[in-house]
């Protein structure tokens, strides 16, 4: 079986979250997919395979199948663009229909997603004070401008906003205790953002769920971030920069479009590089 390796998000031609990429005639059975996320090692590997009006997609992480994962989105609208040409391609997911727009530039690739819709919830005061015990940070350290919420556009994310860039920077965690608060609360990743400035944030990515220690470039939680922040009325002007992975010292570089309409899909581009 094939395996693109693709870097998606990339900062040009360095750093990217690497996604591994599988087009087929036919999708594998869920035990081997996950095998192959596994042995891949990445921390999401799309799997592609041909139906009527597009592609059936599937998702795994060395540990799970997620339902949906927006890097791995970009890296295949870039490896579907470097077989058909540039264009648009349907997608349909587990719970969602989406499309990826990929375009090639050379040795570069630029890829657009539309995401699922998007909704977001607040987080209950157990699981704040789990979260923050967990992830080493101080209650102090939480911009209230952004309160704690649970955010989703495909899947679910915990949305933590914090007042400085250092603190961001000082986030760390155990491994097995992360993994175990994610999978009892019930989201993929937590996110974690400093503002810079209305448009320009900071991001890190924990994701111990999906066997992870972090994430240097996060499709589906920039969406559902951006979805957040639309049903917070914060003054987003209809697009958000993301930078995330510097401290990982993968930079990564994301564009969150946001319309006015509530719930509405997020469009997150980025370019993509190849790593074979």
């Amino acid at each position: 079986m094939k395996v693109d390796r693709i870097a998606a998000f990339s900062d040009g031609a360095t750093g990217g979250n690497p996604a591994g990429v599988v087009l087929c005639d036919i999708l594998p059975e869920a035990a081997t997919m996950q095998a192959v996320a596994a042995e891949v090692g990445f921390s999401e590997t799309a799997f592609a395979a041909p139906i009527e009006g597009g592609f059936r997609v599937r998702y795994f992480a060395p540990a799970m199948e997620v339902p949906f994962c927006g890097h791995a989105t970009i890296a295949l609208g870039a490896a579907l663009a470097r077989r058909h040409g540039d264009g648009t391609f349907a997608l349909t997911l587990n719970e969602a229909k989406i499309s990826v727009e990929g375009r090639q530039t050379g040795a570069i690739h630029a890829a657009t997603l539309q995401s699922p819709p998007t909704k977001s919830s607040p987080v209950g005061d157990a699981i704040l004070t789990a979260a923050l015990r967990v992830f080493s940070i101080d209650p102090n350290d939480l911009d209230e401008r952004l309160p704690p919420a649970f955010a989703e556009a495909g899947a679910r994310h915990l949305v933590l906003a914090l007042s400085s860039r250092q603190a961001l920077r000082d986030m760390r965690y155990d491994f097995e205790t992360g993994r175990k608060f994610m999978e009892d609360a019930g989201f993929t990743t937590a996110t974690l953002v400093y503002a810079e400035t209305p448009r320009l944030f900071h991001v890190r990515n924990p994701f111990a769920a999906g066997g992870v220690y972090e994430d240097p470039a996060t499709g589906a939680a920039a969406a559902a971030f951006a979805g957040y922040l639309r049903d917070q009325h914060w003054p987003h002007g209809g697009v958000i920069d993301i930078i995330q992975g510097e401290d990982m010292g993968m930079k990564s570089l994301l564009r969150a479009e946001i319309t006015d309409e509530k719930g509405a899909s997020i469009r997150v581009s980025g370019t993509a590089r190849s790593m074979d």
